[in-house]
C-alpha cells in the first residue's frame, strides 16, 4: 500500500481502508481457525467478514464507485470490481465449511480479496483524490452513511 498520495488523509478513503482491514484480518482469522480444524469458529469469522463487506460494497458501490464511473476512464476497471464484490458475496452466502472443497474455495477468496483491495488501495483511491469534486465527494460520502446507518466515521 502507498502512502505517499495523501489519500489515507480522506475520511471517505480511511474508512474504507480501515473497513479492508477488518474484513482481511477477518478472511484470515477464518483461514487460521480452517487450519485449526476450528469450523464452527471459522464460520463465524467468515459471516462477520460478510457482514463488514456488505455494508462496505454498498456504501463504495452507491457512492465512490458510482461517481467515478461516469468517467469512462475509470468505468472498465470499476466494473470488474463490482463483479468481483458479486461473487465474492456469492461464495459467502453458499459456503459450507464441511466440505473440503469449499474451504479450498475460501482460503483462494481471501487470497484474492488481498489483491482486489490493492486496485482500489492502490489505483481508485488516489485517482479519486485527483478526480472528485465537492460534490461528488458529498454524494460519496452520503452513500457510506446510508450503507452504516448506525456507525460513525473514524474520528467524526
Amino acid at each position: 500500500m502507498c502512502h505517499y498520495c495523501g489519500c489515507r488523509d480522506i475520511p471517505l478513503i480511511r474508512d474504507y481502508i480501515a473497513e479492508h482491514e477488518r474484513a482481511t484480518n477477518l478472511g484470515g482469522d477464518a483461514v487460521r481457525a480452517l487450519d485449526r480444524g476450528e469450523l464452527t469458529e471459522a464460520t463465524a469469522l467468515l459471516r462477520a467478514m460478510a457482514a463488514e463487506l456488505r455494508s462496505h460494497w454498498q456504501g463504495e458501490e452507491n457512492g465512490l464507485f458510482a461517481v467515478m464511473r461516469r468517467d469512462d476512464l475509470f468505468a472498465e476497471h470499476i466494473g470488474p470490481l463490482v463483479n468481483e464484490h458479486r461473487e465474492l458475496e456469492t461464495l459467502l452466502d453458499a459456503c459450507d465449511l464441511t466440505k473440503p472443497s469449499d474451504q479450498a474455495r475460501m482460503r483462494t477468496a481471501v487470497f484474492e480479496l488481498h489483491e482486489h483491495i490493492a486496485k482500489e488501495e492502490d489505483g481508485l483511491f488516489p485517482a479519486s483524490l485527483v478526480t472528485l469534486s465537492g460534490d461528488e465527494w458529498d454524494a460519496s460520502m452520503q452513500a457510506w452513511h446510508e450503507a452504516h446507518p448506525q456507525s460513525r466515521m473514524i474520528d467524526e
